[in-house]
């Protein structure tokens, strides 16, 4: 299984974490496109929490015990048996927002950008394979780790 930790204690708070979800998660895939004005808008899946001199990224953690899969009555909201990840089916979201209310983490996000409300969260970049939020952080505060069943 894994998972993205974030290590308050290094992180600047830069946001690049944000800025390359949201280039990964937008159509052209390329920093300028995804910043233009005329670019269809894209939301990051991370956010940064910052508090005086301390700051982290915070995405969803893939619960083991996923609150927010429990109480979603749809089924949109599942966790994956083989990878652990938890995932959401925008095809079978009706936009009631339990799974946002139900993360402890204030993981998930309400997409209310298109037609159809949507819940959002982070999918630890599964396409391209490695999460880009780990892979731009400049101080190394986001680590991919590898966990064992328990």
């Amino acid at each position: 299984m894994r998972r993205i930790r974030a290590i308050p204690e290094v992180c600047i708070g830069c946001g690049l974490c944000k800025v390359w979800c949201k280039v990964e998660h937008s159509s052209s895939k390329n920093i300028h496109k995804a910043f233009k004005a005329n670019a269809p808008e894209t939301m990051a899946c991370v956010e940064v929490e910052e508090e005086g001199c301390e700051s982290f990224a915070s995405q969803c953690r893939h619960c083991d015990e996923p609150l927010c899969v429990y109480g979603c009555i749809t089924g949109a909201m599942s966790k994956n048996a083989e990878t652990g990840l938890v995932t959401v089916d925008q095809s079978k979201c009706v936009g009631c927002w339990t799974c946002v209310l139900m993360c402890p983490n204030g993981a998930i996000r309400r997409d209310e950008r298109g037609e159809k409300r949507v819940a959002i969260k982070c999918d630890q970049c599964m396409e391209r394979g490695f999460p880009s939020c780990v892979e731009h952080c400049p101080n190394d505060a986001l680590v991919l780790e590898d966990t064992e069943d328990e």
